[in-house]
C-alpha cells in the first residue's frame, strides 16, 4: 500500500449548536480513478487538476488507481504521475500498473515510484486486494494461476466487503469495439473470486465505464480520468464507491460536471438496482 505524501487530512467537524443531533454515520468512501496516461498528447492537465480537487473534497478513506498512469512506461511519465497523485490528500492509496505502464520495462519505474505491484489493504471491515495484471509489452492481461491460492487465503479472512482490483477487465465491455484485451485466464479467475465471496471488482483499461452484475459479483469499470481518448460519446470520468452498513452505492463523476448514481446493491441480500443510461 502506498500512502500519500501529505498524509491523512483531518475530517471536518461542524458545530451542532445548542441542541445536539446524532450525526449520520459516514459511509466508507473510495475514489476510483484510472487511465491517467501521463505523456499522451491526449492528456489534459486541467482534467487531472480538477479531479484532484474533487477527490480531495470527498475526503475518501481510500483512493484506488487502477493502472495506465503513463503512456509509454518512461521514467519521466512516472515522475509526472507521482507528482499528480502526491496532491491527493488521503490516508491510503492503492496503485497498480496497467499495460501501458509495463511497456519499455516500465514496471521497474513503477516499483521505484509506488512500491509493490500487488497489495492488500484491510480497513473498516473492507478487504481490498490489488494485483498487477499486465504483461510486459503486451496489451492483454492475466491474473495468474500462481496467485489463486494467495487470493483465496487473503479473502478467507472475515470482511463485510471484499474488493478485487486490477487494470484489465474480466469481462468484455459493450461499446469498446473489437475485443482483444481481456484477461486471458478470466474464467478461472472469476471462479476463484466467486468461491471467495468477493463482491466487487474494480478495473479500467478500455476507457469505457460500465457496471453490471455477474452472479453474486458486481463488476465496475472506470473510464479515463484525464484524457480525451474516449469512445463514442463517452466523457472523462472516475468512480466513487460508498459503503454503508448494508449497502454499496457506486457513482460516476465527471470532472467539472455532475455525478450520477449508476449502481446500488445490498451486502446481505445482493438485491441491486442499476440506473439506465450511464453505461458509456
Amino acid at each position: 500500500m502506498w500512502s500519500c505524501a501529505h498524509g491523512p487530512r483531518p475530517r471536518s467537524r461542524r458545530s451542532s449548536g445548542a441542541s445536539r443531533i446524532a450525526p449520520v454515520p459516514r459511509a466508507f468512501t473510495i475514489a476510483h480513478i484510472s487511465d491517467l496516461h501521463c505523456g499522451s498528447p491526449y492528456f489534459v492537465p486541467n482534467l487531472m487538476d480538477r479531479a484532484i480537487i474533487e477527490v480531495n473534497d470527498l475526503e475518501p478513506d481510500v483512493v484506488i488507481v487502477s493502472g495506465d498512469l503513463t503512456t509509454f512506461g518512461f521514467r519521466q511519465e512516472y515522475v509526472q504521475a507521482r507528482a499528480y497523485l502526491d496532491r491527493i490528500e488521503c490516508p491510503d492509496m492503492i496503485v497498480v500498473p496497467g499495460n501501458h505502464d509495463s511497456r519499455n520495462v516500465g514496471y521497474v519505474h513503477f516499483e521505484e515510484q509506488f512500491g509493490a505491484r500487488q497489495q492488500v489493504l484491510r480497513k473498516d471491515g473492507v478487504c481490498m486486494l490489488a494485483i498487477d495484471s499486465s504483461e510486459p509489452d503486451l496489451d492483454h492481461g492475466v491474473v495468474g494461476r500462481s496467485r489463486y491460492p494467495w487470493i483465496r487465503q487473503e479473502f478467507a479472512l472475515p470482511a463485510r466487503l471484499r474488493i478485487f482490483i486490477l487494470h484489465h477487465h474480466l469481462l468484455p465491455i459493450p461499446g469498446t469495439g473489437r475485443e482483444r484485451n481481456v484477461v486471458h485466464d478470466a474464467g478461472d479467475a472469476l471462479e476463484v473470486l466467486a468461491a471467495s465471496e468477493c463482491r466487487l471488482v474494480l478495473s479500467g483499461h478500455k476507457h469505457v465505464p460500465h457496471a453490471w452484475r455477474l452472479e453474486d459479483l458486481f463488476v465496475v469499470n472506470a473510464g479515463t480520468v484525464s484524457t480525451l481518448r474516449t469512445r463514442g460519446k463517452g466523457r472523462p470520468c472516475y468512480n466513487v464507491v460508498e459503503v454503508h452498513d448494508d449497502r454499496v452505492d457506486v457513482h460516476r463523476a465527471y470532472p467539472f460536471h455532475e455525478r450520477d448514481r449508476i449502481l446500488e446493491f445490498s451486502l446481505t441480500t445482493l438485491d441491486h438496482r442499476k440506473w439506465p443510461g450511464h453505461d458509456g
